[in-house]
């Protein structure tokens, strides 16, 4: 009688029906199920209904009226011109700030990398704008660049007097880029010193044994392992340039809402983002963030193509690479 009471309770409760294996992986699922519903719910979800409403004339608001469309949305593009221009400013935005950031944070890297009084201080003081949240530190430097009373042209009209230079519309785009170099040289800085710190002082020593001065050590040595790291932050510089929304939004002057914001900004995603909130054409603005992303893609597999002929590998690869 005992026995079969066991058995009934075992059969209710599925306690002893599961295996060990069983359990584990039911725990495993449990544990992971709060990421998983929100990768599910808020990754995967708008995905799918943004690819759809790509193909529809939704306004944002009136479902009743909603059709399809098929691809005019993506050959739309094609007779807007300010899609080509904002292109072009993507494109010229990203050859200014990306090849900057990297030089500068890889040089910041190489200094900081060496045996001196308080380089962890300057390590701290260097990395301390990247954890500044980004609408504060846009802010600030808005005071410091703005023609009238900005700090910039009070410095330099003690050499120049009258100084108004306009650093947020005559030259907004090298002013956004002084910006986000500012605010990123603390993160590359970072991820370049993990990379110079993986260098093995042996090699250095040989190099050095074997009588080559610093600027051979680092031609040699130090620059081709250092490829992969660069290949890394250029691949996600190149990613970060072309989705730049906030900084062109908060330094515009106009109001992105009630006006154009300054041509020499008008970026990609600034494009995109007021066709969707300020003109209501969410299916156009989906293909155009949708036509982005294979944009991205190619230009990514392209970097990707060229790693073989300068990026180290131990393994080289077939067709080139060192």
């Amino acid at each position: 009688m005992p026995a079969q009471t066991a058995a009934r309770s075992a059969s209710l409760f599925g306690r002893r029906t599961l295996t060990r294996t069983q359990r584990r992986t039911v725990a495993f699922y449990l544990f992971i199920s709060p990421w998983l519903l929100g990768f599910i719910f808020l990754g995967v979800f708008p995905l799918v209904v943004g690819f759809l409403t790509s193909f529809t004339n939704y306004d944002g608001l009136n479902l009743q009226t909603i059709k399809f469309v098929g691809f005019a949305n993506y050959l739309r593009p094609l007779n807007d011109p300010d899609v080509g221009f904002s292109v072009k400013r993507t494109i010229l935005w990203g050859m200014l700030n990306l090849p900057l950031w990297l030089v500068l944070s890889f040089t910041l890297a190489l200094i900081l990398n060496r045996e001196v009084m308080g380089r962890g201080f300057f390590r701290v003081m260097f990395y301390l704008p990247s954890i500044i949240p980004a609408v504060a530190a846009i802010n600030a430097w808005r005071i410091i660049l703005e023609r009238n009373y900005g700090m910039l042209n009070h410095l330099i009209s003690f050499f120049r007097p009258g100084t108004a230079i306009g650093w947020l519309s005559d030259f907004a785009l090298p002013g956004m880029t002084l910006i986000a170099v500012w605010g990123g040289l603390g993160a590359g800085m970072i991820i370049f010193l993990a990379g110079l710190q993986n260098i093995p002082d042996e090699l250095v020593e040989a190099a050095k044994i074997d009588g080559a001065n610093g600027l051979q050590v680092f031609r040699h040595i130090t620059l081709p392992l250092m490829t992969p790291v660069i290949f890394f932050q250029l691949v996600l510089g190149l990613i970060s340039s072309f989705r730049e929304l906030n900084l062109p939004l908060i330094l515009s002057t106009v109001g992105i809402s009630s006006g154009v914001p300054p041509r020499s900004i008008y970026l990609y995603m600034i494009h995109t983002y007021r066709q969707i909130f300020v003109h209501g054409l969410y299916g156009y603005g989906t293909a155009l963030l949708w036509l982005l992303f294979i944009g991205t893609v190619l230009a990514t597999a392209l970097v990707f193509w060229t790693q073989k002929f300068w990026v180290y590998s131990e393994a080289p690869a077939e067709g080139g690479g060192s």
